[in-house]
């Protein structure tokens, strides 16, 4: 079928679908029409009459975007309507209570009353089924038993003492008593039905069809509406706990009660939060006199006339330790913990030493590249962006390309959110006023000397401060910055002062907005998307484009919403606060509803930024591969003419695991909910900067916004996908195959650390655990097919009991990542869960590798235990995630 052979099936009218003989029409045949339409279509209305068709297992068929295009208006016609389709309805409203009097008529001739019956319950079922799809249908298929009428000689006989108080001449014909009766019955059974809200329609929640709700979802979303979304966010700066945050919450708030969510709430939270103080922060050459300098710290406007707000937006770390400290002036390269050994190796002395560093390699956390430095004795950190990574080197630099100017400063968190995530202060409890609170210092989740971000133009003078001193740096410790001959530093180096006063408030309140659309079936469950809202400036890629994307995706289903449409499950839309101070907002969230959440939450689809260029990836529960693939297929590339599934297989992409870089940690880690998180990304911008702008994304991140209408359509998809589908869209047997390959990944990382004999550290515990986690997800899936089996042969029909079985099904395979918790088993299980030093984290596939920050540790437990050397330990956790795997596994099939 051609792409555009979609579009021109016809939809028929009323007169074609309730008459004995269809129209002529294309249906889609086995090649043409997805497993997963094809599923859904057994429980909903099929879009044209006529049988349905057989069932594929080769995934979707993917429309183009010409041909979801073009099938908008047809579709339109179904889920929107119009003044003639009201009007329509009103005919079919009186021609259905035509039918429903006729059916009172009597008649004399008994095969002539059947004759009828047979014709208005195949009239009344075609009208009904027009109207509330599937349910209609089955109303019209009732029946009441055949009673045989009494005689007035029997009721005499066994009613002796019956006094008739109504005249004969006033008395009703038996025959219309019971017709009455059984009007009586319809009516009370429709009340019970619609008004009482028993079954799906009640309220105009009846069934779409899937495939076509789809096809009109992805259609209808508009990336004008986004980049006038984007414009709007990026128009003033809005860190988290500001003012100007607080507005986007009420903004958005606003945004979700348009969409006819079902419930709309701001959560409060009140977290430690700190901000700069104007006149607070210096950095200067203090020593010796003749190089006295100070730097100028914050960037240039990035508009030639700024607000108030905006000429405010202060450059500085947050949740940084206030200092004032002075010292000698070091140059540690990336700031990891071997860059600091280097030095101790060549016999320099780091104590009580200023540390200045750059951004990015080998050590990609910038927190812990102040954690290391405080480690070795270092006094205090600077941070800087070099240009080799971050600037011209790579290409033109603002306003003439996309690249960070020679003034561009990154802001960020120096909070450790690779040990604690959530509020410092209240780890493991949700931040509320009477939560009890740790202290600041000596904290586990904080660093503990100052630290500030520098813009190269500054470091530059640093730099050239060193020369001479210490040892000439090695080849690969040489940045971009112009000028420049790379010198160590040492103890006799330039002396630099560095004082960081700040705003700290133990109490700072935050601002969760949250929206809910309930699902029809199992309201309980819970798919919950999220995006940040709070940035450190203006925010155009980190989160705006994420922030714009998710409020269209609002606004679409918010359409389908008024049409009466509603998921099978509840979908959960949140706009976290303070992610960029260690992923507070959605971690309280999760703290708050910890249990629910690992009882009820079906997946949590994260995107944080959303387009700063054209290159998608996605990192995620590898059980979400299916239904990402899936959607990927349906959705085009705007200027590669292929879809981005065509275009991941070319490249040979892979799903990326989950480490500690967005509001995914403590839905994955934490409560065991399914996670993803994706979005399109690109060559460097000026990130964390002033420079992140509307004009930049404009001109240079996404000028056409079209493939931030692309991730918007990903992503209402996979909502679809996961929300809708009758079975939850997971497969084990996609898990299966990345375990088998982390556990590959892990025997090298143990080799490389120099693993023991096999008598001191064996994974084969967790190879046959594996082997026998892939049987039973085999043995789970073969359900699969024997639901789509039954339904096929009963016509579309799923009996009560089938549908408990399928809530189970989905109930154990949604619940399978929270299994692969290391939680206490009972109430008497007192022993350590979680990884040692890190219990936030409690997965023991998936949780941030402790001293790479932003990257995945498969095996977190075991891998802490192989950097620390301690290979009993490793040997202990390999024998608890191979038990905890196994349980998992069991309970997949356990009765």
């Amino acid at each position: 079928m051609a792409e555009d052979d979609f579009a021109k099936i016809p939809i028929p009218t009323y007169e074609e679908a309730t008459s004995s003989t269809p129209p002529t029409t294309h249906y889609l045949g086995p090649s043409e029409i997805s497993d997963d339409a094809e599923r859904q279509a057994f429980l909903t209305p099929h879009p044209s009459p006529g049988p349905r068709p057989p069932r594929r297992r080769n995934g979707y068929h993917a429309p183009s975007v010409q041909s979801v295009r073009s099938s908008e208006d047809s579709i339109d016609s179904i889920l929107v309507g119009s003044d003639s389709e009201e009007e329509h309805e009103g005919q079919e409203d009186e021609a259905l209570r035509r039918d429903m009097e006729e059916m009172d008529m009597d008649d004399d001739v008994e095969g002539g009353e059947r004759s009828r019956s047979r014709r208005h319950r195949s009239v009344l079922g075609s009208r009904l089924s027009k109207r509330f799809g599937r349910w209609g249908t089955t109303l019209s298929e009732i029946r009441l038993p055949r009673v045989p009428m009494p005689s007035m000689e029997w009721l005499t006989r066994r009613l002796p003492n019956w006094k008739w108080s109504i005249p004969d001449q006033y008395r009703p014909g038996w025959q219309l008593i019971a017709r009455l009766f059984g009007l009586f019955i319809v009516v009370g059974l429709l009340y019970v039905l619609f008004v009482l809200q028993i079954m799906p329609g009640s309220r105009g929640d009846f069934p779409f069809d899937p495939e076509l709700l789809r096809s009109w979802a992805q259609g209808h979303v508009d990336e004008g509406h986004i980049r006038d979304n984007l414009k709007h966010i990026t128009g003033y700066s809005h860190i988290a706990g500001s003012e100007g945050d607080l507005y986007l919450a009420r903004w958005i708030e606003s945004a979700f009660r348009g969409a006819m969510m079902d419930d709309v709430h701001t959560t409060e939270y009140e977290v430690y939060l700190n901000y700069p103080k104007p006149g607070g922060r210096r950095v200067a050459i203090v020593s010796p006199p003749q190089l006295a300098w100070e730097a100028k710290l914050e960037e240039e406007s990035a508009y030639e006339h700024p607000t108030a707000q905006q000429e405010n937006t202060l450059v500085f770390h947050g949740h940084s330790r206030a200092g004032n400290v002075t010292g000698p002036l070091v140059y540690a390269n990336y700031g990891s913990r071997e860059d600091y050994k280097r030095f101790h190796d060549n016999g320099i002395d780091l104590n009580g030493t200023i540390a200045l560093v750059r951004y990015y390699g080998t050590q990609g956390d910038r927190a812990l590249k102040v954690k290391a430095a405080e480690e070795w004795g270092v006094k205090g950190v600077l941070i800087y962006s070099d240009p080799q990574e971050d600037g011209f080197v790579k290409g033109e630099p603002w306003p003439k390309g996309r690249w960070r100017p020679s003034d561009g400063v990154q802001r960020g968190a120096v909070s450790l959110m690779s040990w604690v995530v959530g509020d410092v202060l209240t780890p493991g409890l949700p931040a509320h006023k009477d939560t009890p609170r740790i202290s600041k210092d000596n904290n586990p989740g904080l660093v503990n000397i100052p630290s500030l971000p520098l813009a190269w133009r500054d470091a530059q003078k640093l730099l050239q401060s060193l020369k001479g001193h210490g040892e000439e740096a090695p080849h690969e410790w040489v940045g971009g910055v112009p000028d420049v001959k790379y010198w160590s530093g040492d103890q006799s180096s330039p002396v630099v002062n560095l004082l960081n006063d700040q705003d700290e408030n133990e109490r700072q309140p935050i601002w969760n907005v949250m929206g809910v659309i309930e699902g029809i079936e199992q309201k309980e469950k819970k798919v919950i998307v999220g995006n940040h809202r709070d940035s450190w400036c203006f925010g155009a890629g980190d989160p705006g484009s994420g922030t714009a994307i998710m409020l269209e995706v609002v606004r679409v289903l918010g359409q389908l919403r008024s049409q009466g449409w509603r998921p099978l499950r509840s979908i959960v839309f949140a706009s976290w606060d303070a992610e960029e101070y260690n992923l507070i907002g959605s971690t309280e969230y999760v703290e708050d509803n910890l249990e629910s959440l690992r009882n009820d939450g079906i997946a949590y689809l994260n995107v944080d930024t959303g387009v700063v260029g054209d290159d998608f990836r996605a990192a995620a529960s590898p059980i979400l591969k299916q239904a990402l693939t899936r959607v990927l297929g349906r959705v085009g590339d705007p200027f590669k003419n292929a879809s981005l599934g065509e275009l991941w297989q070319k490249e040979k992409k892979k799903l990326d695991g989950l480490g500690a870089g967005s509001d995914y940690v403590a839905f994955q880690d934490m409560a065991g909910v399914s996670s993803i998180d994706f979005g399109f990304s690109g060559e460097g911008y000026p990130y964390h900067s002033c420079y992140e702008t509307f004009e930049w994304m404009e001109q240079y991140g996404d000028p056409k916004f079209l493939y931030h209408k692309a991730l918007a359509q990903i992503w209402i998809l996979l909502i679809l996908e996961v929300a809708q589908e009758p079975l939850v869209p997971f497969d084990l047997r996609h898990y299966a195959l990345a375990m088998n390959s982390y556990l590959v990944h892990l025997v090298t990382y143990a080799e490389r650390h120099g693993s023991p004999s096999k008598e001191q550290f064996n994974l084969k515990p967790l190879f046959e655990a594996v082997g026998h986690f892939r049987e039973k997800a085999k043995e789970f899936h073969n359900w699969d097919d024997a639901w789509f089996g039954t339904v096929i042969a009963n016509n579309g029909f799923e009996s009560t009991a089938m549908t408990m079985q399928r809530y189970w099904h989905n109930d154990r395979i949604s619940n399978f990542e929270a299994d692969l918790l290391d939680l206490p088993r009972d109430k008497d299980d007192h022993a350590q869960h979680g990884v040692p030093g890190r219990e936030q984290f409690k997965h023991i596939i998936f949780g941030p590798q402790k001293w790479s920050g932003y990257d995945e540790a498969y095996f977190p437990a075991i891998v802490d235990a192989i950097d620390e050397g301690d290979w009993s330990s490793a040997q202990a956790q390999v024998k608890k995630a191979a038990g905890i795997i196994r349980r998992a596994s069991d309970n997949l099939t356990r009765p």
